[in-house]
Formats: C-alpha cells, structure tokens, sequence
C-alpha cells in the first residue's frame, strides 16, 4: 500500500482552496484524505484525531491556514510526520500574517512553509509528490 497525504484545513470554506491540490492528487493519482478540523473551534477533536493517526499509512499532512494561522503549529506539535503549512490569502495582511506564523514555529516544532495562496497551495502537492516519488527509489 503506497503511503498517503492527509490534509487539514480549520474552516469548510476552506475546502476550494485545498481542491487546488486535491485536484493534482487525483491527476497523480495519490492517495490522500481531506479533514476540517479548526485548531481553535475543535482543538479536543483536532487532538485526538492526530495522536490517534495511523502515521504509518501517511507520508506527510499539508495544514491550510488563514489570519492567525494556529493550525500547522499545533498539527507539527502533536506528530512526527512532516507537516506543510500553506498559508490563505485572505485577511487584512494578504496572508502575510498566516506566513510569518507558519515559519517563525519554536525550535523542535517544524512546519516546511510553503508561500502564500494557491501557488503554496500547488507546490504543497508538487512537494508531497517528491516525498513520495524518493520514497520509491
């Protein structure tokens, strides 16, 4: 069984901008499963749903945040699986805000950061296709 993608969004207005890589996924033809669990409205169910993920069945879980952007931190906080966070361009700053949080994470917490919006978003997948594609070599 190949190993596959989790993602996790905080909002299910969320959701198109994740279709941006769910879309190359299905054109790959990676396996992946998508999530909305908000690291401030469900942080108990957040919690438990990764303390409980099977991290032998993932390669890696891309995290979707906007504004003060908790989710990626909390997500690399709580598993040792690589975690990718994309920050949204929404909000007053543009995103800027959800990016400073994302890469400026403690020392021992990583979040691989990708840029802001669907471009993130696109290279999010192309990065979790290279983790996958060396896991074959």
């Amino acid at each position: 069984m190949d190993k596959k993608v989790l993602l996790i969004s905080g909002s299910q207005s969320d959701e198109v901008f994740v279709n941006i890589a769910i879309d190359l996924f299905d054109e790959w033809k990676v396996d992946y499963e998508y999530k909305v669990l908000s690291a401030h409205r469900n942080l108990k169910e957040l919690t438990k749903f990764i303390e409980e993920l099977p991290k032998e069945e993932y390669c890696a879980i891309i995290a979707v945040a906007g504004l003060s952007a908790a989710l990626p931190g909390v997500v690399a906080s709580l598993t040792t699986l690589p975690v990718i966070g994309v920050p949204r361009d929404v909000g007053p700053l543009n995103g800027v805000d959800a990016l400073l949080s994302m890469i400026q994470m403690p020392s021992g917490v990583p979040v691989a950061t990708m840029g802001i919006g669907s471009s993130g978003m696109k290279n999010a997948a192309y990065f979790v296709k290279r983790l996958l594609d060396s896991e074959g070599e």
